[in-house]
């Protein structure tokens, strides 16, 4: 086959493309320019849009014996995934920034320009699997690697982009990858993992916000209150930056009396005050979904022991019911049989059955246990 080989400058995109290559297909090695300024993203180890990034996988390229193009992509990853995390954050939700990335560019703007160009597929480096199914259609399931899997944040993949992709590292672990790019001569065998979101430059990202939102949202300094009691326990300089669960970073004034920590439960944007309450006060028992993305065949009901329900990039898996209604589907309802805790609208929910991904949903609404006792 002739594949697109996505390398971000990193050892696992890099080894994916050797991979790619000695398997017999047909490589060419791309690196996406996503800012249109490079230096105001993150730099160094941390991040995956910098002009040394371009660099690394170019050399990688070089060892590999393929050739090398950059494309810029700056402009539809600004408004497909920037602009979005900024949108998303003044409604008042949680994004996933990284989901949104792989949906509309790395499988989509990416993926629609191989096809063009005559390219069968797209190859990159995250850790999940694929495999035919007894229905003929391709099925994604979870990487061998559990501290590496990346299925998570494929879930927004549909049936068309799994059928035009190849994730050459599902099957490996980190270490044996790391150990293969030294062996190959990749000069990205030790290249530390890029963390957080690239496009934050200093990782400061209630800053980020604030410099970005301006006056398009209510961002008021205002009292932190424990709900149990009552009490100001606390303030805080603005809304922004602060989510459902979080436990770091309140500077309460006075300890709880129970000398439990704290954890952020409500956010009241138009007041500015915060909630805050013990942990088991955070646990959801159901949730609704919106914006479903399939892998495969729409579901219409789905209860089993394997039924899971994941919720974080790299968080644990919930035992759940899940429903879906409308016409065309376009409701998720999910039953968690173990609470999950922390979550906020916005966020993603990845549906498994065992290891094979379902799809994934956009969190609207959740509903807690219970009340305060």
């Amino acid at each position: 086959m002739r594949v697109i080989a996505a390398m971000s400058g990193g050892v696992d995109s890099a080894v994916a493309a050797a991979r790619a290559a000695e398997a017999g297909h047909d490589v060419t090695g791309i690196h996406l320019a996503l800012s249109r300024n490079p230096q105001s993203y993150r730099s160094g180890a941390r991040g995956c849009c910098t002009i040394e990034d371009s660099n690394d996988a170019r050399r990688a390229a070089d060892v590999i014996g393929i050739p090398f193009y950059v494309w810029d992509l700056s402009d539809r990853f600004h408004e497909d995934v920037v602009e979005d995390f900024v949108d998303e954050y003044a409604a008042g939700r949680t994004p996933n920034p990284c989901l949104r990335c792989n949906e509309k560019i790395k499988f989509a703007a990416v993926l629609d320009r191989a096809l063009a160009l005559g390219f069968d597929a797209v190859v990159t480096g995250h850790y999940a699997q694929l495999r035919t199914g007894p229905d003929g259609l391709v099925e994604m399931h979870r990487a061998v690697d559990p501290g590496k899997d990346q299925s998570y944040v494929l879930g927004v993949l549909d049936q068309q982009q799994l059928a035009h992709s190849l994730f050459p590292l599902g099957g490996s672990r980190k270490e044996d990858v790391r150990r293969e790019a030294a062996e190959r001569g990749l000069l990205v065998a030790d290249k530390p993992d890029s963390h957080d979101i690239c496009f934050v430059a200093d990782g400061d990202h209630a800053g980020w916000l604030r410099e970005k939102l301006g006056d398009r949202v209510a961002n008021p300094p205002g009292d932190v209150v424990d709900e149990a009691t009552g009490e100001v326990v606390g303030h805080h300089d603005g809304t922004l930056g602060l989510t459902i669960g979080q436990r770091r970073g309140l500077r309460l004034g006075r300890p709880a009396p129970d000398g439990r920590p704290r954890f952020v439960l409500d956010i009241e944007p138009v007041s500015g005050t915060v909630t805050v309450g013990a942990r088991e006060r955070l646990a959801v028992r159901r949730l609704e979904g919106i914006r479903p993305r399939w892998c495969g065949t729409v579901p219409g009901r789905l209860d089993g022991p394997a039924v899971t329900v994941q919720l974080r990039a790299h968080g644990t898996e919930h035992r759940a019911v899940v429903s879906t209604s409308g016409d065309p589907v376009d409701r998720v309802e999910v039953e968690l049989l173990d609470p999950a805790y922390g979550l906020a609208p916005g966020q993603a929910a990845v549906v498994y059955d065992g290891t094979r991904v379902v799809g994934s949903a956009t969190i609207a609404a959740t509903e807690r246990v219970g009340p305060p006792a």
